[in-house]
Order: structure tokens, then sequence, then C-alpha cells
């Protein structure tokens, strides 16, 4: 059986007429830039996720980077976050001109661990970036009392937990902005690039929007110096048509990871991802971690099995931030988990018979070993 990592070709299959006639009627009404269905987004998906506003952009990096820098974030500060993610959570502060900092994750969760932040504060310290890895929310309570306690914005990476909920509450509303990707293969996505970020902050939404559309307040009336960091209103209008069935899709993603606890809960080699009763885990992604990573990685492959590895190399271990990685950046579990986590099949139209028949490979591997 070939099965693989994931395969958008199925959702798109469900959708087609409904995407087709929202395309259309863009290129109907010629609504091509920051049209009708941008604004139409925007307000749906702020309403579900319980927030005041929504500003859409071209990608998820684009909603890190401005709430940061409409914040006021820039040169000379500093931003607590995790390598244990996309190199996006960190450029975004980069560029900015801020620098991140990176504290160590939790060895269970795989998230940013609270109980490392306090010592990572110093005079230049301006916010903490949370991202929740994977679709499970991080642990807010713990993190915005730290943040409290020395007057830190928090802002939320949540480009792989779309309709998460921490305690009842979506994630991305919990800080002063939280940024969602709609890159093709994320929860919600698109047929492109595409992003946006939530905001109670009525300053902190009004400045995205000029950050995003040249620094213009009206048109040509230009009050800073901006990029085009714009929605696209085809992918608006995409997203618009799959937003309604965000739900449901999460729904059968935390059936299949019920699939893959029931029958991988014997393997004592093998951890599963963690499971916390006041947080709903979206599993944008299912990963397991082995202490063979590689050779079940191998045998998986070899049997048809498409298989992930995020992330194999730390943030604060690549090229671009050697300069950051020196004898302070101290992070144990991130560089263990990078050689041990991996990343199984996982998409709402994943069957029985193919979660079956991959946790039958890894029951083969298993027990040769």
């Amino acid at each position: 059986m070939q099965v693989p990592f994931v395969d958008l070709r199925l959702q798109h299959q469900s959708l087609a007429k409904p995407i087709e006639t929202a395309m259309c009627d863009v290129a109907r009404n010629a609504d091509f830039i920051l049209g009708r269905s941008v604004q139409a987004f925007e307000e749906s998906f702020a309403a579900y996720c319980g927030s005041r506003f929504a500003v859409g952009v071209d990608s998820g990096i684009s909603a890190l980077e401005l709430a940061l820098r409409a914040h006021g974030i820039g040169e000379g500060d500093e931003v607590i976050t995790v390598s244990h993610t996309f190199i996006a959570t960190a450029s975004s502060i980069s560029f900015t001109g801020a620098k991140p900092v990176f504290v160590d994750v939790h060895p269970e969760t795989f998230l940013i661990d609270p109980s490392r932040i306090e010592s990572a504060v110093t005079e230049r310290t301006k916010a903490i970036m949370v991202v929740h890895l994977y679709g499970q929310p991080a642990d807010m309570d713990a993190v915005s009392k730290v943040a409290e306690k020395f007057g830190l914005a928090v802002f939320e990476d949540a480009a792989q937990a779309h309709g998460a909920r921490y305690k009842n509450r979506r994630v991305g509303t919990f800080g002063l902005a939280g940024a969602f990707s709609c890159y093709p293969a994320k929860n919600l996505g698109a047929y492109g690039d595409a992003g946006i970020l939530v905001t109670d902050s009525e300053t902190i939404a009004e400045r995205v929007k000029m950050l995003r559309n040249y620094g213009q307040r009206t048109k040509y009336d230009h009050v800073f110096l901006a990029f085009n960091r714009r929605l696209d209103t085809l992918q608006a209008a995409i997203l618009n048509v799959k937003l309604p069935h965000l739900d449901g899709w999460n729904a059968a993603r935390h059936e299949i990871a019920g699939l893959y606890r029931e029958r991988l809960a014997k393997h004592k080699r093998l951890t599963l991802p963690m499971h916390l009763d006041d947080r709903d885990h979206v599993y944008h992604l299912f990963v397991i971690k082995h202490p063979y990573r590689d050779l079940l990685m191998q045998h998986l492959i070899e049997r048809g099995v498409g298989c992930g590895l995020h992330y194999p190399i730390p943030v604060h271990k690549q090229e671009c931030y050697k300069t950051l990685n020196d004898i302070s950046t101290i992070l144990p579990v991130t560089e263990s988990l990078s050689s041990q986590i991996l990343s199984l099949p996982m998409f709402p139209e994943l069957t029985l018979n193919q979660v079956n028949y991959i946790c039958g490979c890894i029951d083969e591997f298993e027990s040769r070993q």
C-alpha cells in the first residue's frame, strides 16, 4: 500500500464546485486586490477565533513580523521564543531588527517550557513569542504569568493550530496578537501562500493594515515606508469556502490520532504526542519520538508510507543563526528531539485501512528490534 504523508487532492475534490464558483466570482467582478472576499474572511475568522479583529496578509511569517512591528519591536530589542519550530518563528523577529532569544522546550509537550523563560529575561526583552507547535496549545497560563511579572507582550505563533483551544478558548487570542499561516497543507489551507493575524487591539489591527499595504492610511497617503504584504482576494475567497469545514476536519484529525494512539500504545520505545485534558490538540502533525528514528523512517518509506521530519535541525543550529549559537545557547531537550522525532501521515481523509497499514508497519519494525 502507498500512503502519502498528506494528500491535498482529496479535500479539493469534496469542495471543487463551491471553490471554483468563489474564484470565478472574484474574476467576474475583477475584485482582485483587497476585495470583498478579504474583508469577509477577516470578519469570519475573527468571529471564529473569538477575537475583535483579524487582518489578512500574504503569509504566516508576515502575520508574525507585522504584529511585532505594529507593537514597536525593533532594533536592540529581544524576543524570547523556542528553537524547536519552523524558522519563520525566529526570522520574523530578526526581520524587525530584534534578536530572538531561545529557551528550551518541555520534554513531554515539545512546547516552550515556561520555567525557562524568566532566566532569559534581560533589560532588552520586550516580548515572548509562543509557538503552538503541531497543533498543541502551549501552557498559556504559565507563560502569561511570567509576561505579566516583567511587563512583556505575548505573541502567538499559531501557524499550525487553527481551531485549537486552551481551556476552551481559541489559541491566538491570549496574547497581543496571534498569527496563522494558511499555507496549503495547514489545517485551514489556501491554494497558495496566505496568512492572517487576530488581535483585540484596534491599534495593532489598524497599523498592520497599513504595514501590509505600503504604509497607506488612505490611497496615496503614505504614513511610513512598508512593503506589499496583502492577502490575495482569490486566496481569501477559497478560505471563505473552507472555514466552515475546519472544525469537522479537525475532528477527523482527532479521530485519526485516537486510532494511532490505540494501535501504537503497546510499543514502549515509542513516545506518542502528549494528551492534555485542558487543551484541544488539532493535530496538524502527528509527531512521535523514537530512539531509532532514522531506521524506523527508512522502514516506513520502503513500505510506501510517507513521513516527515519537523524539525531535523533546530533553528539555533541553522547556518543563518550561527552568530546566536554561542555557549549561552544550551538547549538539550531541543537538540535531543531533533534526532528522534518523526511525523506520521496526518490529514482528515486518511482512512482506517491506511492507519492500520501504517501501524502494522511499525509493529513489524518493533518486532524485529
